[in-house]
């Protein structure tokens, strides 16, 4: 299994559309700081054909250290969460 990099999804930007490779670059990070920005202010991203990004708050709770088995109270939180789109679960599975 390969992990895809901000880099060489920048790189296919350039490639594809034919923009500079610092435009490309730009672009790319442009979009993630639009959806990091939507998410802190605690609004859902929907990406057409990809997918919905959404916030969860989780509550506190008990929880235990695996390596030494002390309980310690989990803080509450916001945790991301992504749900892939119809077309894409297709693509996927296909």
């Amino acid at each position: 299994m390969k992990t895809v990099t901000r880099a060489e999804i920048a790189e296919t930007i350039y490639e594809e559309v034919g923009l500079s490779r610092k435009d490309s670059g730009d672009i790319l990070d442009m979009m993630l700081d639009e959806i990091v920005q939507e998410l802190s202010k605690g609004n859902e991203v929907k990406l057409s054909s990809f997918g919905t990004f959404s916030l969860r708050s989780k509550k506190a709770r008990a929880g235990r250290n695996p390596k030494t088995g002390v309980a310690a109270e989990i803080t509450p939180r916001r945790v991301i969460s992504f749900k892939p789109s119809q077309t894409m679960r297709k693509i996927i599975n296909a």
